[in-house]
C-alpha cells in the first residue's frame, strides 16, 4: 500500500505547488514523484520479463518510462497509481501465503522419555535411536514409529491415517509417530528415528508437493499475451505515421491495461467475500479462479464424506435380553469412562431416552474394557479377549449374535452375570445429501470423481458406489494419495482435493485447489489447503464452485469491456486526438466502469442447494 499512497501524495503535492507557487515547481514535484514511485514498478516488471513472465504490466512500465523523458509526469503518475493500486488490491485479496510446513513442524512430537533401567530421561525426539525403549504417557504424542512392548491403551491415529476408531494398543502393536495416546502408559521400542518416522514423512511430502506445484497463470496474464503485442503494433503504426513520440506515449497511456490490473482482483475480492459468507475461506485469489475450472474432484473418506467418528450402528441382544436393557446396563458402567467408544455408547442410550442405572465398584482396564455392578448384577463391557477372560462361560452365547453381526469391524461385547447379553456395533456414518452433491458437481463441470482412503478397498468401493463417486482407491498411505493427485495434475487435469486429516495435507498441497474441512482436521490441514470450510459440511463446496464460476465470468466480462474501450481509445490517440494527460484521465473513466461491473461478483446469488 506504500507506493499507491506515495503516487497519490505526489499528485496532490504537484497540484498544490502549481496553485500556491508556480507551474515549474509543480512539474518538478510530479517528476520527482514519478521517478521515485515509478522505479520500483519498472524494476519489478523487468525482473518478471527476465524470468519469462510476459504479463499485463509491461505496457504500464513502457508508459511510465516514456513519460519521464517526454515531460509528462502527471500521466505517468496516474499509471503508477493504477498499477500499484491494483497490485495492492490483489495482495489484499490473496491474503497471506500458506504456512503449512511450519505448522506441521510446530505440531510434531518434540519430547521423548527414554527408559534407562529404573531411570527415565527426557530427551529431544530427534535424539531417539532405533532400539530405544520409550515411555509414552496418557495424553502424549508418540515421538517416533515403534512397537509396543509393555502396557495397554487406546491410541488415536486419526490425523495420520484418517480412520476415526482408536487403535487398541497392546504388546506387539505397531504405532506411528504423531499418534495420540489416550488412556494408559505404554512402553515403546523405537523402530525408526523421528526424522524418518511417519510424521516426518508427511512434513516432507507437504514441502515437496508445494515446491513442485506449477504456478497458476492468472486470467489477466492470459489476456496480456495478445493485448500487449497489439498495443505495441498500434504504437509502432502511430509513430511511423506521425514521427511524434508524444502520440506514442498517449497510445501507451490509454492502453495501460488497468482493466487487466483491476478487474480480476476487484471481482476476486468480491467473490472471496461472497464465499466467506457461506463459510468458505480462500487463502488466495488464484485458488478462487482455479476452482471455477476444476474438472476432477478427489475426496478423502473418513471425516470428509463420513462424520469422522464411530457411532452406534446397531445393538444385538441375546434371547433373554433386549436392546434397551443392554444399553442401560452397558451405559451405566461406561458412564464414567473417558474412552471415545464409551462416550458414544452413553450418547446413544441418552438419544433413545434410556437412563443408565447407577454403577458401583467400576474397574476400567485401559485399552481392554470396563466392569462394574448395576442393580446387583455384574456387568462386563469390552473387547472379545476381555470378556472371554473374565466370563468364559458367556462366549458360547455370543456365537448366534456374531453370526447375525456379519463382517462389521468394531464391536463391544456386553456380559451380565456371566451370560452373553448383547453386542454393540460401531461404525462411521455417511453425511447427508452426498448423492445430490455429486450430481451438483457434475452439473458444474466436474467430469470425474475419485475417492482416496486409508480404509480397505472393499469399504472404499462400497462408500463410493452408494453416493455416486465413479472411482475408489483404498489402503492408501499419505504418499500414495499424493502420488495419485500429482499424476492427475501432470496428466492435464485441474484437480480439486477435499480432505480433513493430517494424512490429507500432502495431497491438498499437490492439488490444483485443496479444500480442507477444519471442523475436525484442525490447523495442520487448513494450512496445507488453498481454502478452508468452516462449516462441517462438504456439500457447501458446490456453492463455492458456483461462486468461483460467477466471479470468473464477471472478471472476464469486465476485462472484455475494459479492453474494448481501451482499444477504441488507442486508435483515437494514435490519430493524435488524445494527449497523454487527457488519455490518463480517460483511462481512469474506463477503470471506474470496469470496477463497477466487477463489483457484481460480490452480489452472487445463492447457489442452489445440492438437493435441488
Amino acid at each position: 500500500m506504500v507506493l499507491p499512497a506515495l503516487a497519490l501524495a505526489f499528485i496532490a503535492g504537484g497540484v498544490m505547488a502549481r496553485v500556491m507557487v508556480n507551474a515549474a515547481w509543480g512539474d518538478r514535484v510530479w517528476m520527482a514523484g514519478l521517478v521515485i514511485a515509478g522505479l520500483p514498478v519498472i524494476w519489478q516488471t523487468l525482473r518478471g520479463v527476465m524470468r519469462g513472465r510476459f504479463a499485463a504490466d509491461l505496457v504500464a512500465m513502457l508508459a511510465i518510462v516514456g513519460a519521464i523523458p517526454l515531460g509528462e509526469p502527471l500521466a505517468g503518475l496516474v499509471v503508477v497509481l493504477m498499477q500499484t493500486g491494483g497490485e495492492a488490491l490483489e495482495r489484499y485479496a490473496e491474503g497471506r501465503a500458506s504456512d503449512a510446513v511450519r505448522e506441521l513442524e510446530k505440531q510434531a512430537p518434540d519430547i521423548a522419555h527414554r527408559i534407562h533401567g529404573e531411570r527415565i530421561d527426557d530427551i529431544s525426539a530427534d535424539a531417539v535411536a532405533i532400539g530405544d525403549e520409550l515411555l509414552v504417557r496418557p495424553g502424549e504424542l508418540v515421538p517416533c514409529d515403534g512397537v509396543v512392548v509393555k502396557g495397554r491403551s487406546h491410541v488415536d491415529a486419526a490425523r495420520l491415517t484418517g480412520e476415526p476408531v482408536p487403535i487398541s494398543a497392546a504388546p506387539g502393536t505397531r504405532l506411528l509417530s504423531g499418534s495420540h495416546n489416550i488412556e494408559g502408559p505404554l512402553t515403546l521400542r523405537a523402530t525408526a528415528p523421528a526424522r524418518e518416522s511417519q510424521y516426518a514423512r508427511i512434513v516432507e511430502l507437504v514441502r515437496t508437493a508445494q515446491a513442485s506445484k506449477t504456478p497458476l497463470q492468472r486470467v489477466a496474464d492470459r489476456y496480456a499475451v495478445w493485448f500487449t503485442p497489439f498495443t505495441l503494433v498500434v504504437c509502432a503504426a502511430a509513430y511511423f505515421a506521425s514521427h511524434d513520440a508524444v502520440r506514442v506515449l498517449a497510445v501507451l497511456v490509454v492502453a495501460t491495461p488497468c482493466p487487466l490490473i483491476l478487474a480480476t482482483p476487484v471481482a476476486v475480492v468480491g467473490g472471496i467475500n461472497r464465499a466467506a459468507r457461506s463459510g468458505i475461506l480462500f487463502r488466495n485469489g488464484a485458488a478462487l479462479e482455479q476452482l471455477a475450472q476444476v474438472d476432477v474432484a478427489v475426496f478423502d473418506k473418513t471425516g470428509t464424506l463420513t462424520i469422522g467418528r464411530p457411532l452406534v450402528s446397531r445393538v444385538l441382544a441375546a434371547d433373554d435380553f433386549d436392546a434397551e436393557t443392554v444399553l442401560r446396563f452397558a451405559g451405566a458402567v461406561e458412564h464414567g469412562s473417558g474412552h471415545l467408544l464409551a462416550r458414544t455408547l452413553v450418547e446413544e442410550a441418552e438419544a433413545r431416552g434410556i437412563a443408565p442405572g447407577e454403577a458401583h465398584d467400576v474397574v476400567e482396564s485401559a485399552g481392554q474394557g470396563v466392569s462394574g455392578r448395576v442393580d446387583d448384577h455384574m456387568v462386563l463391557v469390552g473387547g472379545w479377549s476381555y470378556v472371554a477372560e473374565r466370563a468364559p462361560q458367556s462366549t458360547a452365547g455370543f456365537a448366534p449374535l456374531l453370526q447375525a453381526s456379519g463382517d462389521t469391524g468394531l464391536r463391544a461385547y456386553v456380559s451380565i452375570d456371566g451370560h452373553a447379553a448383547g453386542i454393540v456395533e460401531y461404525a462411521d456414518r455417511l453425511r447427508a445429501d452426498l448423492p445430490a452433491f455429486m450430481t451438483a458437481l457434475r452439473r458444474l463441470g466436474v467430469r470425474r470423481t475419485i475417492l482416496l482412503s486409508g480404509d480397505d478397498q472393499l469399504n472404499a468401493r462400497r462408500v463410493a458406489e452408494s453416493i455416486g463417486i465413479e472411482e475408489a482407491h483404498g489402503n492408501l498411505l499419505p504418499a500414495q494419495k499424493t502420488a495419485v493427485v500429482q499424476g492427475l495434475v501432470k496428466g492435464g487435469s485441474r484437480v480439486l482435493m477435499v480432505g480433513d486429516g493430517t494424512n490429507d495435507a500432502p495431497a491438498l498441497s499437490a492439488a490444483t485447489v485443496g479444500i480442507a474441512l477444519t471442523a475436525t482436521g484442525g490447523g495442520i490441514t487448513a494450512e496445507a489447503a488453498d481454502a478452508v470450510m468452516l462449516a462441517d459440511d462438504p456439500t457447501r463446496i458446490a456453492a463455492a464452485v458456483e461462486v468461483s464460476r460467477h466471479t470468473l465470468r464477471v472478471a472476464r466480462e469486465s476485462i472484455g469491456v475494459g479492453l474494448g474501450l481501451s482499444g477504441v481509445a488507442m486508435v483515437i490517440a494514435g490519430f493524435g486526438y488524445i494527449p497523454p494527460t487527457v488519455g490518463a484521465l480517460l483511462q481512469e473513466a474506463i477503470d471506474v466502469a470496469v470496477i463497477l461491473n466487477a463489483l457484481r461478483a460480490a452480489r452472487t446469488p445463492d447457489a442452489p442447494s445440492p438437493a435441488q
